[in-house]
């Protein structure tokens, strides 16, 4: 039965909690929902000039970081080095994020290091190419377009790490005698992408039934046309997009049930979930968003209920899903909060696991459940590049770049920093339960021969 919280600290839905819960549950559901509602038109609501400069500075303070002048990693993704590697450091020495605050994020060589040595992927093995030497070379940023881009949302990055500040921009003040930067997980993963790009093409190929109708297409290559070497751009006056609505579900339950096997692994108690791949990547502008965003909230709620009873540590899951206005006015925009309520109660969601919906800040939500004694993930919507953070440096377009300027992501997670990312020894593979998953008419063999490299078994 869902409890609608009426607290006057923000909206707020709450699921499967009864009296076989355990107490601490309620407790912290409790505390939850009773925590300062999020800051949605603070500095970190737009571009993050200060954040940014901040995080650059303390990166070059610290570890001598600087870019490489005309060099990139992806396009438009600047390359750096490191002068001072955290290996050839006094393992005691105590770093402190930011140097020129009083109350500041302590954290010590030793710490960080071992916040490395975490680091680990997961990948379902029942997706063909997902091997070590293909995530290697992804993990670089070196996954092709098309196929490999494809594949890269059915691989899973995780790593105990940190949050500096939430999302009002105010950095925790943190002793090195706290324990709860240790308990918290990033979880990294790609959505689908229907913004029409170029390394994203199978997204359109795969998903979209009549993807020829809404995008230009190039004679040439018979695929949507590419301008500005990125971008395909929708027919002036074509329809909107349709979905192959089977292999969208699919493909989003695969994702769910992945990464939420990846933290019972890891042995994550509370997964802080958020929307992916349904902001600029679900297709409004081809008028599929809405059917994206429901498709989303059905894919949790099924692997939640499917699954729920075989994980060995998930205890409770929290859906982060900020309620925004469109230029301060009183309409908000199309929100993936109702959506999600709304799945969950029509469907009447009878999941073993308790969840909690809630109109809040991740970090917040992800701070506080550290901070009474859970271990705890959330969720970084990641580029199909591979590459974390992606374009952290250009100012904080997206969630992705706020969570690089607001972690220590950047150190733990970023192949440039931590060598631990391209270690094959730390990469897993995970079979995805086909009975409850597997959905016949959904192989990406279907689409043309040579035009996607990346098939589901």
């Amino acid at each position: 039965m869902a409890h609608r919280e009426t607290s006057p600290m923000y909206k707020s839905v709450s699921f499967g909690l009864n009296e076989r819960v355990d107490d601490q549950l309620n407790t912290l559901f409790n505390s939850l929902i009773h925590l300062y509602p999020m800051d949605k038109n603070g500095p970190m609501s737009g571009n993050c000039d200060h954040q940014t400069n901040q995080m650059e500075q303390f990166l070059s303070q610290t570890f001598g970081f600087k870019n490489k002048p005309g060099e990139y990693i992806v396009q438009g993704v600047k390359f750096f080095e490191l002068e001072h590697r955290l290996d050839t450091m006094n393992p005691d020495t105590v770093i402190y994020f930011p140097s020129n605050i009083l109350h500041s994020f302590a954290m010590s060589v030793k710490e960080i290091m071992g916040w490395q040595r975490s680091y680990r992927v997961y990948a379902d093995q029942n997706i063909q190419g997902l091997n070590t030497e293909f995530l290697q070379r992804a993990l670089e940023g070196h996954s092709k377009d098309g196929g490999e881009a494809f594949c890269m949302k059915f691989v899973v990055r995780i790593s105990t790490c940190p949050i500096l500040m939430e999302f009002d921009a105010k950095v925790i003040s943190r002793s090195l005698e706290e324990e709860w930067p240790n308990r918290v997980k990033l979880v990294s993963v790609t959505g689908i992408d229907f913004a029409g790009r170029k390394h994203d093409v199978c997204d359109i190929l795969y998903y979209i039934t009549n993807w020829r109708e809404v995008f230009e297409v190039d004679p040439k290559s018979d695929l949507p046309f590419v301008y500005n070497g990125r971008d395909f751009y929708p027919r002036a006056k074509g329809p909107p997009g349709e979905l192959h609505e089977d292999r969208v579900l699919h493909s989003l339950m695969r994702m769910v049930a992945l990464r939420l096997k990846a933290c019972d692994e890891e042995g994550v108690e509370v997964v802080v979930e958020t929307g992916i791949g349904l902001g600029v990547f679900a297709g409004n502008h081809i008028g599929i968003d809405s059917k994206i965003r429901a498709f989303s909230a059905k894919a949790s709620r099924k692997v939640l209920e499917q699954h729920g009873s075989t994980y060995k540590n998930i205890r409770a899951v929290v859906f982060a899903l900020p309620i925004f206005n469109k230029s301060g006015s009183k309409h908000s925009v199309p929100d993936t909060y109702d959506d999600y309520v709304n799945e969950f109660e029509q469907a009447k969601y009878n999941g073993p696991i308790p969840v909690l919906i809630a109109d809040q800040d991740m970090h917040r939500l992800t701070v506080a459940i550290a901070r009474l004694g859970f271990k705890v993930s959330e969720l970084n919507p990641a580029d199909s590049h591979g590459v974390f953070g992606e374009y952290w440096q250009n100012r904080g377009p997206a969630v992705e770049e706020k969570l690089a300027l607001t972690t220590v992501g950047l150190l733990v997670q970023h192949h440039l920093i931590n060598p631990h990312v391209l270690n094959t020894d730390n990469y897993r593979l995970l079979i995805v339960d086909k009975e409850l998953l597997v959905c016949p008419q959904t192989t990406i063999d279907d689409i043309e021969v040579g035009r996607i490299c990346c098939s589901q078994h």
